[in-house]
């Protein structure tokens, strides 16, 4: 038997999640089994427990959180037997399937085990497949960025750090926005080119840092707030490739963007081709180790205290991460 915690029916978290036993899981034809040492929590977990966006629950008991990292302590069928012992982050793994990484064993198809690089810390790479894939997947869904202008939009949440990362890795001049004054330096210091205050006035302040140029893309978190600043300053062609909306239903520009010819990609990150997947995999570990990317981490909480970790996601900043520890 192994700990773990775990949710019957969607709702509050206090209302709905329960931590005990369960049976120790075993890993299928084409799986591996990973002790967990850190379990990453982002809104994708919690909105999936309450219900938001129409989710319902496909099983009767969930073990929630897709991502987290840990060792390799056993493999399925087919699956080479010197995986065992080996360090690795991985994602997915509460997507179409029951058993999450908020407990202390989960399994996940090979292939969603990442070999995780020794000077890397766990808990860097718990939280990284949600955001590290959909920032990842912003970026490079059509295709190279070298020498191209990129927006990010929520620079430095936990989406746009992959966002940003990427983009630079990739070859591109990054231009950051951000929420407040206080994180325009957050911005510069993860190697953003140009940052920028986003609201209101955006495309200006964008147009005043890049000059005569134009963006070629948008990794935008804000699609309803941004859409209509970010036409302004995109070029002929350009791409909005969007992951958020505040609104559910936004007011779009229809024309504006029609004679700009402009693609705007809607993503969400359970479903993105496997090739992109395995993509983001590659570039964000090395991402990681070189340090590009770095997650700042202000809280750790034991498995019994899961209930005060998805309330601490729902309520604090999304520009640092929250680690369960089980």
């Amino acid at each position: 038997m192994m700990r773990a915690a775990w949710y019957e029916r969607q709702g509050p978290a206090r209302a709905v999640l329960q931590v005990g036993e369960l049976p120790v899981p075993e890993p299928g034809p084409g799986e591996v089994r990973v002790r967990v040492v850190a379990s990453g929590i982002h809104v994708g977990d919690t909105g999936k427990r309450q219900g938001h966006w129409g989710s319902t629950m496909a099983f009767p008991r969930v073990v929630p959180h897709g991502d987290g990292a840990g060792v390799v302590d056993a493999v399925g069928p087919g699956v080479d037997e010197a995986r065992i012992g080996e360090r690795v982050w991985v994602f997915l793994a509460q997507s179409y399937r029951p058993g999450g990484t908020a407990a202390e064993y989960t399994t996940v198809p090979a292939e969603h085990a990442v070999p995780l690089p020794d000077g890397i810390p766990f808990e860097q790479a718990a939280g990284l497949g949600i955001p590290g894939i959909t920032g990842h997947r912003a970026v490079f869904a059509g295709g190279s960025v070298v020498g191209r202008n990129v927006l990010v939009t929520g620079a430095v949440g936990a989406v746009g750090r992959a966002a940003v990362a990427s983009a630079l890795r990739g070859g591109a001049t990054v231009v950051a926005a951000v929420r407040s004054e206080t994180q325009l330096e957050q911005a510069r210091a993860l190697g953003a080119q140009h940052a920028v205050l986003a609201g209101p006035g955006m495309a200006g302040r964008i147009a005043q840092a890049i000059g005569r140029e134009r963006l070629d893309l948008a990794a935008d978190v804000a699609f309803d707030a941004d859409v209509r600043e970010i036409h302004e300053v995109l070029r002929y062609g350009g791409e909005i490739a969007t992951y958020a909306s505040v609104d559910a239903e936004p007011r779009v520009p229809f024309w504006p963007l029609g004679f700009k010819n402009v693609t705007v990609r809607f993503l969400s990150n359970d479903d993105f081709p496997e090739e992109a997947n395995q993509h983001a995999a590659r570039d964000l570990t090395a991402a990681l180790a070189d340090g590009t990317l770095h997650y700042p981490v202000r809280a750790r909480y034991p498995l019994d205290r899961i209930v005060e970790a998805h309330e601490d996601v729902e309520h604090g900043s999304g520009a640092t991460r929250v680690i369960l520890e089980p």
